[in-house]
């Protein structure tokens, strides 16, 4: 079933590669910026930074 309410699940795509490596959960009423995590990306084998798909 989907989620219902204010938190959505957002796709974090390496910003290297443009790999989709992560599906994380987001509270999408308080924030109104993109996620920019630093996450380990298994095709460039090293930690890169990960930003939220739009």
């Amino acid at each position: 079933m989907a989620k219902v309410g204010n938190r959505q699940y957002k796709t974090l795509v390496c910003s290297v590669c443009k790999e989709e490596n992560y599906r994380v959960e987001k509270n999408v009423k308080n924030t109104t910026d993109r996620l920019n995590l630093s996450k380990y990306c298994p095709k460039c084998r090293k930690h890169t930074e990960h930003v939220e798909k739009k």
